[in-house]
């Protein structure tokens, strides 16, 4: 179209159509544990703008959840996921991925082996980040968050040991540990501008009073308080377990069912070939009610008792001893004779008498 100017000049009629461009808002993935340092590493983060969402992998192993389900006397106590909490306090998505058949390899042959029991810290948290990795690049997500700092653990948290766990993960410098990331050289969402070096911190050591600090000033108050990790590997009691378990089968073979049993009752092996799990308590013997089907399994019949199961392949004689150990754990333990009921697996039902062992003739090595 053309259109006469002021001094007779025809000339065209320009339009002008703006440009528009369109950014893609950047996005993260943070590993949440539940504890306080996962939660600041996150709220970092998100205070520069990006996208965060955080994920938390089942290996099983997971100190929340099960015992606090099972046992009655931490049934009278609220509990909490404190994973979720965090994700709640942070109003984040958090998705909870089953890594239960993937981690086995990773307990089961550690490449940097263990720590002070039996927990592959090294690497778990290669494997952690690795997983994240993979659904970071699935869902079209750019970097990974972690609330590591360096110094606090004695494997996995070293500043020698922190770029190894990025460089064997694949992660590279797609890793962000904002809590310390000042003592490392700058990572892919710093370079890129996607977050501001200058906002993050330079936390390091064991001591928790940055952390703590820090949560005060963004308003955290009930966050969960350390106490010897979130992970049953780093239990003395349950390693040592694990390791009987594994010794005893002659390979370090394991089913959920085994983590989940290794989590309650008393352990006492008084021969490689079987075991007892004793319960302690009423929640716990509601619990492996379940497992009847599974194990032999004893009871007091004349006096009160725990439920008692057999884990092996016991004989007829290794019942017998078992009896007269579940009679020792019932109130009847300084009688002559207490009758027991011993169920097979079939459910086929005996009824013995049997003494009660004394306490001398058990030694101490049959605890695990």
């Amino acid at each position: 179209m053309l259109e006469s100017g002021s001094g007779g000049i025809i000339s065209p009629l320009i339009t002008i159509t703006p440009i528009i461009i369109m950014t893609r808002k950047i996005k993260a993935v943070s590993l949440i544990s539940g504890g306080l340092d996962s939660l600041l590493a996150t709220k970092v983060i998100m205070e520069q703008g990006v996208h965060v969402e955080g994920i938390n992998f089942y290996t099983g192993f997971c100190v929340e959840g099960h015992t606090h389900a099972i046992r009655k006397k931490d049934k009278a106590k609220p509990k909490r996921n404190n994973a979720l909490w965090v994700a709640e306090t942070l109003g984040i998505k958090l998705h909870i991925i089953d890594v239960i058949e993937k981690y086995k390899d990773v307990l089961i042959n550690p490449k940097h082996g263990y720590g002070a029991n039996m927990n592959p810290c090294h690497d778990c948290k290669t494997f952690m980040v690795q997983q994240a990795l993979v659904w970071i690049e699935k869902n079209d997500f750019d970097f990974i968050i972690t609330g590591e700092v360096m110094g606090q653990r004695p494997m996995s948290q070293r500043k020698d040991t922190m770029p190894v766990i990025a460089q064997e993960s694949g992660a590279g410098d797609r890793l962000l540990r904002p809590l310390c990331a000042k003592h490392f050289e700058p990572t892919l969402p710093e370079r890129e501008g996607w977050v501001t070096r200058d906002e993050l911190l330079d936390f390091h050591g064991r001591s928790r009073k940055p952390q703590m600090a820090l949560a005060e000033h963004y308003g955290f108050d009930d966050y969960a308080q350390p106490a010897g990790g979130c992970c049953f590997l780093t239990d003395e009691h349950y390693s040592k377990k694990l390791v009987d378990l594994w010794d005893a089968r002659g390979n370090k073979e394991y089913e959920m069912d085994d983590i989940m049993l290794l989590k309650v009752g008393r352990h006492i092996r008084p021969a490689k070939n079987f075991k007892l799990i004793i319960a302690r308590e009423e929640g716990e013997v509601n619990f492996m009610q379940g497992y009847r089907n599974r194990f032999i399994s004893i009871k007091t019949i004349s006096h009160s008792g725990p439920l008692v199961l057999l884990d092996g392949q016991p004989s007829a004689e290794d019942c017998q001893l078992a009896a007269r150990i579940a009679a020792r754990y019932s109130k009847g333990k300084l009688e002559n004779e207490v009758e027991v009921e011993l169920r097979q697996i079939n459910g086929e039902i005996d009824l013995i008498r049997v003494k009660p062992i004394g306490i001398s003739e058990m030694p101490a090595s049959w605890s695990v």
